[in-house]
């Protein structure tokens, strides 16, 4: 084995010695490879650093080049990282830094899957979507997005000189980008072309508002930037829809495409047969708990929806208090100055009757459901007052790597405080937490057909909409269609929500066991600072960093 690891690091300097060298430019930059032949962790930092200038694209008219010709030209490049994260030793590593090379193994992996099969630059409008005017609530944006990001929801107007060049340069890219696109999108993806219009044409309205802004109406180079940018938008989405009745292909990846993507890309140890199996298990298990809570409770009153704004406003600051008191006073985690007003700025508003989705119909019952969910806004202040030292895990992870972590938690928070007391006070609020979980898991199962292609995204869309509880799902069919899309761009991730809080439960229970063999109490605060602090990296990769075991990565380190 030594002499095997001795061979291919000398194979890897050799291979890399004879590489021309790269000269960097502004339009068209390369990254020097470094070849990586010790077993010293500072190795692996440095390629992961290397790794991500590499991952950023080189320039095509300024924009991001995502022609084919470009990502061949460049794919020996990407091999070369590939056997350098290959050769580094890590047999006499910590199990935190083994965690982080399966970290920089799998973004590897995700590139490789995106260039073979996902090609997202190829098959998804929906990609080439440029301006985003809000934060996510988890570490980076949902789904594939491509590398000219302009998130406005960071500027604040009026803008300071600097900022203003910066959105001026930012904007510039939009039509060089559209123009681009029209070469790339050559995919037959039927589903993912069509709904992918609505994206692109949402883009021409958010660029109008932005004109609307009142410290922007003098600015007259700022203005006619924008009105390009929304021509070309807007000529884009005639392009888009013109070209969009000629498609006539499935948009899913298939079976034995989706669980090597679970489990080498999203380190996800399941496959899809064993998503499906899950997912009717809990929405089976949902509606079952629903309907013995709904007896439970069938003498008590039935909760009552804010009927105003006042009403609203009022039932919100009280959920807020509730749950931060809750967390804090039944030490359910160690409750930071930062969290409760991260979660405060996303209470919400009051929306009339008719106007409410699904979770706007929950939340103006009681919003403590849901604000529980937001503990998604808990790890983001987290990760921008309290960064995790790791270079490797102080950022986001690519191609939503963190789902299982993310959407798996804060699904399973919900319930996890519902059954730790969180509605002692209330115990018709425990409806509505299941009742969230049957969405999640009928969305998600949807999705999961849909990947296999043996339903189209609207097919999968009943699912989702038939299999909620109480009709809630057929309020409003904006949510519908922006969660069955988003889940067939990006596999995985309509599952997540369900099958990451399976994997935070077995997780736990492992915790828990090892706990009990060292006649050591369960203690849920330790356990969930624990967990905060490893950082949002894959469930499973945090379950082997909390308990020392990975038996449950067994096959995914089989494929390494």
């Amino acid at each position: 084995m030594r002499l095997r690891l001795i061979f291919l690091s000398l194979f890897t300097i050799l291979l890399l010695s004879c590489q021309p060298d790269q000269k960097e430019s502004k339009e068209n930059s390369q990254t020097e490879n470094v070849s990586f032949t010790t077993n010293k962790y500072e190795d692996l930092v440095s390629l992961f650093n290397q790794w991500r200038e590499f991952e950023q694209p080189q320039l095509l008219n300024g924009a991001p080049d995502y022609t084919a010709e470009t990502f061949n030209q460049r794919w020996s490049e990407f091999k070369d990282l590939q056997a350098s994260l290959n050769s580094i030793d890590t047999s006499n590593w910590s199990i935190e830094n083994k965690v982080d090379w399966m970290i920089v193994w799998a973004e590897m992996n995700g590139y490789d899957f995106n260039h073979r099969v996902l090609k997202p630059w190829v098959r998804d409008p929906a990609y080439y979507k440029v301006l985003w005017t809000y934060r996510s609530d988890v570490p980076a944006h949902e789904g594939p997005t491509n590398h000219a990001v302009i998130d406005i929801w960071k500027y604040k107007f009026p803008l300071s000189q600097e900022a203003r060049e910066s959105l001026l340069q930012d904007l510039k890219v939009i039509p060089a980008l559209n123009t681009q696109a029209q070469k790339n999108l050559t995919g037959n993806a039927k589903d993912l072309w069509i709904t992918g219009i609505r994206d692109i044409r949402n883009q021409s309205k958010e660029l109008s508002d932005l004109k609307e802004e009142p410290s922007l109406k003098d600015d007259a180079e700022f203005l006619q930037l924008i009105e390009e940018a929304i021509a070309s938008t807007d000529q884009f989405v005639k392009w888009l829809e013109a070209e969009s009745k000629s498609k006539t292909g499935p948009s899913g990846i298939g079976k034995e495409n989706y669980s090597w993507y679970l489990q080498n890309v999203h380190l996800v140890p399941l496959s899809w047969e064993d998503e499906v199996m899950i997912l009717k298990r809990e929405l089976a298990r949902a509606w079952s708990s629903l309907k013995l809570e709904e007896h439970r409770n069938r003498d008590l009153p039935k909760l009552q929806a804010a009927d105003s704004p006042e009403a609203y406003d009022k039932m919100a600051d009280e959920a807020a208090k509730s749950l931060m008191s809750f967390l804090n006073d039944q030490d359910i985690v160690t409750v930071k100055p930062y969290m409760e007003p991260a979660l405060r700025k996303h209470l919400g508003e009051y929306v009339p009757k008719e106007e409410r989705n699904f979770f706007l119909i929950g939340e103006h019952y009681d919003a403590r459901p849901l604000y529980s969910h937001f503990y998604h806004w808990f790890e983001l202040a987290r990760m921008d007052n309290e960064p995790n030292q790791s270079e490797i895990r102080k950022g986001p992870l690519l191609y939503n790597i963190f789902d299982s972590r993310n959407e798996g938690t804060a699904t399973a928070v919900e319930e996890m405080f519902m059954h730790a007391g969180l509605y002692d006070d209330s115990p018709r609020t425990r409806e509505i937490v299941y009742i969230m979980i049957a969405q999640r898991a009928a969305r998600g199962l949807g999705s999961l057909y849909a990947h296999a292609n043996e339903m189209t995204m609207e097919e999968a869309g009943a699912i989702h909409s038939e299999y909620t509880p109480r009709g809630w799902m057929k309020t409003e069919k904006e949510l519908l269609i922006f969660e069955q899309h988003l889940y067939l761009r990006q596999p995985g991730y309509g599952t997540s929500y369900i099958t990451g809080k399976y994997l935070l439960e077995n997780a736990m229970a492992d915790y828990a066991r090892i706990q009990e063999l060292k006649n050591e109490d369960f203690e849920l605060k330790n356990f969930f600072d624990t967990l905060n602090s490893i950082g949002n990296i894959p469930i499973s990769l945090g379950h082997w960093q909390m308990t020392g075991s990975k038996q449950h990565l067994e096959n995914i380190m089989k494929s390494k």
